[in-house]
Parts: C-alpha cells; sequence; structure tokens
C-alpha cells in the first residue's frame, strides 16, 4: 500500500470517527442498565484493571523457583482477572528502585518471591500505603503487606526422606542460594528426616551467595561428588539448582530432587528422580482476591501437606515402586506430624 493511499485511508477513519461521535453510541464501554417503568438509564462505572508485578533477582527461564514463582503469578491472574508484568534479573541493590516504578505505574500488587525482598519491601511499602505487597517465603505483616509462606520444615522433611532412602553411597548433599531464616530450616529439616530413615547418611551442604549463579552451582555440585561422594542432592537455589543438576548429570547414578514445580512432568531430565511440589498459585490467587475484595493485610498465607499447597511431585522410573511406597507412607506421618517428634 503507497503512503498516498494509507493517508486518504486514515483521513476517512478519522472523520468516520467523527461523525460516529455526533451521533447516539450503539454501544458503550460501561456497563448500562434502563429501567423502562421509569424511563430512567444509569450507567455503572467501568470495572477496574486490576494489575501485578513481580521482581526477581533470579530469570523466569531458571528452571526452578523464579521460573516456578512467575507462573505461579500468572496462573494465579489469569484465575482473578489481574493484568501482569515482571522485571527479573535484578540486583539487590536496585529492588526498591524497582518496587518504586511499579507503584508509580498505578499497579495495585507487587509480588516479591523471597525473604531477601523484605528490607525493600519495608522500605517502599511505608511510602505507598496503597500500593499492595506480598512476599513468598516472608514473614511481614502489616495493611499492605502480605505474606506466603510454605511450610520449610515439610519441605526439608519431605527431600531428606527421599534422599535417604534413595543414596547409595550414604552421602546426599543441599545446596542453599543464601542463609534465609527458610533455606536453614530446609537444611536442619533435610538432614533430620534423611537421618530418620537412614542413621548412616552424611549430609554435605554448601551455600553458593547467589540464586542465578549457575556456574556456582554446577562447581559445588562437582566437589560435593568428587569429595564426598555425593549421589543424590536437594537445592534451594533457583538457578543454582539448574547448574548443580548439569554437573550431576555428568556422572553415572547421581541424582536430584526438585522444587517448588513438578519437574519431573514439566521438564523431565535423567538425573531428576522427583520434586516437593509448592502450589503457590494457590497462595497467589487469596493474595489477589483479597486485593479485590478490599480485606488486605495484617496476615500470612500459610502452605502446607494438610491444605494441599504442598505435595509429592511425579517420580521417575529411576525410583523402585518399593521406594516410592515406603515414601508416601512417610509423607503421609509428615502430614499428621507423627514422622520426627
Amino acid at each position: 500500500m503507497n503512503k498516498k493511499l494509507l493517508s486518504l485511508l486514515l483521513v476517512f477513519a478519522l472523520a468516520t470517527t467523527l461523525l460516529a461521535g455526533c451521533a447516539a453510541p450503539a454501544t458503550t464501554t460501561a456497563a448500562e442498565a434502563t429501567d423502562v417503568a421509569n424511563g430512567e438509564t444509569t450507567i455503572a462505572a467501568d470495572a477496574k484493571a486490576y494489575k501485578v508485578a513481580m521482581i526477581l533477582d533470579t530469570t523466569i527461564a531458571d528452571g526452578g523457583w523464579g521460573a516456578a514463582s512467575y507462573n505461579a503469578m500468572v496462573a494465579a491472574a489469569e484465575a482473578t482477572g489481574f493484568e501482569t508484568q515482571y522485571t527479573d534479573g535484578i540486583a539487590s541493590a536496585d529492588f526498591a528502585t524497582n518496587l518504586r516504578s511499579y507503584c508509580d505505574l498505578g499497579f495495585d500488587l507487587i509480588i516479591t518471591p523471597g525473604n531477601q525482598y523484605s528490607d525493600a519491601v519495608n522500605e517502599v511499602s511505608v511510602d505507598y500505603p496503597d500500593v499492595h505487597f506480598a512476599i513468598l517465603n516472608g514473614k511481614i505483616e502489616t495493611a499492605n503487606v502480605v505474606s506466603m509462606l510454605p511450610n520449610a520444615e515439610q519441605i526439608g522433611y519431605m527431600a531428606g526422606a527421599l534422599a535417604g532412602l534413595m543414596t547409595k553411597s550414604n552421602n546426599i548433599g543441599f545446596i542453599g542460594g543464601m542463609e534465609l531464616d527458610t533455606t536453614k530450616m530446609k537444611l536442619q529439616s533435610y538432614e533430620a528426616a534423611a537421618k530418620a530413615v537412614n542413621p548412616a547418611v552424611v549430609v554435605a551442604s554448601a551455600y553458593a551467595g547467589s540464586f542465578s549463579d549457575s556456574a556456582k552451582g554446577k562447581e559445588i555440585a562437582n566437589s560435593m561428588i568428587s569429595v564426598n561422594d555425593v549421589d543424590v542432592m536437594f537445592g534451594d537455589a533457583s538457578a543454582v539448582d539448574s547448574g548443580a543438576r548439569e554437573a550431576l548429570a555428568e556422572h553415572e547414578g547421581r541424582y536430584d530432587i526438585g522444587q517448588p514445580a513438578d519437574l519431573v512432568k514439566i521438564k523431565p531430565m535423567p538425573v531428576l528422580i522427583s520434586s516437593v511440589v509448592t502450589d503457590n498459585a494457590s497462595m497467589m490467587k487469596i493474595v489477589m482476591e483479597d486485593v479485590k475484595s478490599g480485606t488486605y493485610g495484617n496476615k500470612t498465607i500459610f502452605g502446607d501437606l494438610a491444605n494441599g499447597t504442598l505435595s509429592v511431585g511425579t517420580f521417575s522410573d529411576k525410583v523402585p515402586a518399593d521406594v516410592q511406597a515406603k515414601y508416601l507412607e512417610i509423607i503421609e506421618q509428615i502430614k499428621a506430624g507423627t514422622f520426627i517428634q
């Protein structure tokens, strides 16, 4: 199409629009209700378009926590009618700046997927009392800040029990991103559960000091394999966990337990034997519904085996049937609170 013809078409479209504006509208963007008996017409206000954003220090393609958290936000938003946006790969020094940017853009809710964002949320939420903030794995409860807290003890128990049942060398590993309270609790519970099912187990652990350095994860895992003969691992370090799996894949008979998504089902790898699945979408959906209902704030939304926000992921064919059966028995004990007294 040449430019002259395009210009004529644009002029025609503009003229048509102006003429239409002079006539009685056939439709309206607002809901229109007519009371025939009284001859009255009322126009309801446009329904509010709610917007939610997430900031991440890792990426939404990290194959771990970042990806699962982002996907959970999208799923919850689809269920509740929120528009979504995200910014990933953010340095910790820029958390507050990015939070403020989304506040200034008029977002109703900002979700941060980790306790490491707490200081920035504390700082910014005071300056924007009309914006709602949510922290996954957080511990803050204010009028405009809600925390979502999966049960870190149960997560550690679940992973540790499977590692203890699956190890052949009696050496298992754990990699944390940073020394957050939730990660430390997972490690403590992981070790306790592994030793409860296999008293001979020795646990090697390390912190990467990052959630995004996959090369560091591979380095740590290789060291644990060569020095400690670790044959089953569990990580709480997002993209770092992906690096650890790369190392495991280079050795025979080495396995990994994923989280928080059902990685064997959605991203199968030979080293993955199962996952501890956290239904973050259900918790985020509650958060979004509270924003819309005006009941937001001053609470923590907990996730555990009892309410279904924690569950066992798909088993790979590397997990024998008898181990699966024993493991599922232990899961019921964890759920009932009778596994470790």
